[in-house]
């Protein structure tokens, strides 16, 4: 399959087709899709998902994917790559740091247009109306950094709109087990939130029940479910960020390096810095 490669940290695509020239291929960096009108379908990770005007996907470095268009579609692209993000994060202890760490390094993970809410598409294309104009005057004093704010704050919202925080407020716990795998991807960098007896207690169920509602819905344990989400995360810190296996540790809530090493070894047959060289 081919791999597109960005050669710049950033730059924005806007264009209209009528057919789509490109065969299905994956990327070396991170991509914000807005439809600005017409509709098709959108092939991603082999889930066919219908888009429509207002659409907005958020593809990472191993999503790969496709366009069946039906009307003329206008696209505008978002490309940024690992070093663009790391800048975005800048230093640690910002509030909205993991949040936007989460939304993209879950991207693999198959999902059609993020944003569903009109109200929020809007204020999304409003940034992405002012964010292409700065594009558009790179020389003007002060460009890098309304164009970092405004792409932050971008992340954001798709962050909210994915993650839908007050949804596990008011939604009945035993509706869906889709609420118990938000929680965990919301909560994947605090191990303790993530114990069965904490899990239990936030969704209202015993801990000997939820093990059972968990596994009946998705085929999977619990806690093998927990381990796989952090160690993919995992992989695509080593594969795609210069993070040394300290920050990585630290970030994941291991007690150290070596603790981190040995869990991941566990569950990989590899060392993290084995993984990271083979790559």
């Amino acid at each position: 399959m081919k791999r597109y490669i960005l050669h710049t940290p950033f730059n924005i695509y806007h264009f209209e087709a009528q057919t789509w020239k490109h065969a299905v291929h994956k990327h070396t960096y991170f991509e914000i899709i807005f439809i600005l009108k017409g509709n098709g379908v959108h092939n991603i990770n082999g889930n066919v998902y219908q888009y429509n005007e207002g659409d907005v996907f958020l593809l990472g470095p191993e999503d790969f994917h496709t366009f069946d268009i039906k009307d003329l579609t206008e696209f505008c692209f978002i490309r940024f790559n690992e070093s663009f993000h790391k800048k975005q994060l800048g230093e640690k202890g910002h509030a909205w740091q993991q949040t936007i760490d989460a939304l993209l390094y879950t991207s693999s993970q198959s999902r059609g247009s993020i944003v569903a809410d009109k109200q929020e598409k809007q204020k999304l294309h409003h940034l992405l109306a002012v964010l292409e104009n700065e594009y558009e005057n790179q020389t003007l004093p002060y460009f890098e950094v309304i164009r970092d704010n405004l792409m932050r704050s971008m992340m954001m919202i798709l962050a909210r709109n994915l993650f839908r925080q007050n949804t596990l407020k008011t939604q009945p716990p035993d509706t869906s087990v889709e609420t118990i795998l938000q929680y965990i991807k919301q909560h994947i960098y605090q191990p303790n939130h993530l114990s069965i007896e904490h899990l239990a207690s936030v969704f209202h169920y015993s801990p000997a029940y939820i093990s059972i509602f968990f596994k009946r819905n998705t085929g999977e344990s619990l806690k093998k479910y927990i381990t796989k989400h952090r160690i993919k995360l995992i992989e695509a810190r080593l594969l795609y960020s210069q993070h040394t296996l300290t920050e990585i540790a630290d970030e994941f809530g291991f007690t150290d390096e070596s603790h981190f090493c040995k869990q991941f070894r566990k569950y990989t047959g590899d060392t993290p810095s084995n993984f990271r060289k083979k790559a």
